[in-house]
């Protein structure tokens, strides 16, 4: 995104719609102005309609720098998933996929949300830490296609300074693993500059209780249950296995 400066009129409308604040009002130059490595490309700004002279316009986009867009655009489908944005068809379809077997736990650590952004370096640190203990990353995920190496979380290297809204990382682990690697992401938190959400997903026992949540409070984390579930309204149910 950039502004046409023959087109503004510096009326600053659009500062308080970037989410990144990354338009600045430079009082040197008289203008305002987008900072153009701070820029996330999700597009808030001009799809607010508060420019009065449309001055807010959309650039060709080359790769690298086309994957801010790809991550952070809610209206933009990722070329590798078909899906629009930085997920999957997401852990919380499991009633329908059955993607998640009993025994098993899936895993989403969602960087830059709400509000912060995160630069791939960042995703990159988080997913070669938790890659030690053997994680499955799943295939059907934009973070996991930008991995040169799925084995150790490595990703190419002329991506990791491009800056999203949000990037998912998500794997499925047999649930004995899920106290390693919440304590291995603990430790790398001193080490990236962004905040993350984590969400474990798991089917319940026979009994409705949670055999995840016991292990999270293990490992030191803070569980809050949330009731994210589609339901699968006209879909048929996974069989269960």
């Amino acid at each position: 995104m950039y502004i046409d400066q023959e087109k503004c009129v510096a009326c600053k409308s659009c500062i308080p719609y970037c989410p990144m604040k990354a338009i600045e009002d430079n009082k040197e130059k008289g203008i305002v102005e987008i900072n153009y490595d701070e820029c996330v490309e999700c597009g808030v700004c001009k799809y607010s309609d508060v420019c009065p002279t449309d001055a807010l316009t959309q650039q060709e986009m080359e790769y690298p720098r086309i994957l801010r867009s790809q991550f952070s655009n809610p209206l933009v489908p990722h070329p590798g998933t078909g899906v629009p944005g930085r997920g999957t068809e997401e852990m919380k379809t499991n009633d329908v996929t059955g993607r998640f077997k009993r025994g098993m736990a899936g895993v989403a650590i969602e960087m830059g949300r709400p509000g912060t952004g995160t630069r791939l370096y960042d995703v990159e640190k988080v997913a070669m830490a938790i890659a030690k203990e053997e994680v499955h990353f799943e295939p059907y995920n934009p973070v996991t296609q930008l991995m040169i190496d799925t084995k150790t979380g490595k990703m190419k290297d002329e991506v990791l300074n491009e800056k999203a809204l949000s990037a998912i990382i998500e794997f499925d682990i047999p649930q004995s693993k899920v106290v390693p690697v919440l304590k291995r992401l603990k430790t790398v938190i001193p080490e990236i500059d962004t905040v993350f959400s984590l969400d474990l997903a798991c089917r319940l026992d026979k009994d409705g209780s949670n055999p995840v949540l016991k292990l999270a409070k293990e490992a030191g984390f803070k569980v809050s249950i949330n009731g994210k579930t589609n339901v699968g309204l006209g879909k048929p149910l996974a069989k269960e296995e």
